[in-house]
């Protein structure tokens, strides 16, 4: 009898990087979500905001509100804002979207992303 070894499907894990205030990239970034949880259900997803990117995840600012809300009530999927850059912007917790999560700073959430194995993607045109 012969030994087979079966391998481990090595987990899809991605970081977007959004800095921008610009809707087409915010649209992009969400299509983009959506072919991922399309063709790789189990991919691990998340998406960190900071700069001049808040609007994608503020309340009567977003164009991809009912997106975002969506994707991020799936266990997968995680939308996280910086909290430097929403005291810069001058944006409150109340008007975050619902299932957007703060973290104290934006780059260092995505350079832990990276050192864990995660794939980054920086979100521009």
């Amino acid at each position: 009898m012969s030994n087979i070894l079966f391998g481990q499907k090595t987990p899809y894990k991605v970081v977007f990087d959004v800095t921008t205030k610009d809707t087409v990239v915010h649209q992009m970034v969400m299509r983009w979500v959506k072919e991922i949880v399309k063709s790789t259900p189990d991919a691990e997803i998340e998406v960190v905001y900071y700069a001049k990117s808040l609007d994608m995840i503020t309340k009567g600012k977003s164009v991809v509100a009912d997106e975002v809300i969506m994707y991020a009530s799936k266990n997968n999927v995680t939308f996280k804002v910086c909290e430097a850059a929403m005291k810069n912007n001058k944006v409150d917790k109340d008007q975050l979207l619902a299932g957007v999560q703060m973290v104290p700073d934006g780059i260092y959430e995505i350079i832990s992303r990276q050192h864990e194995g995660w794939g980054y993607i920086k979100a521009s045109r």
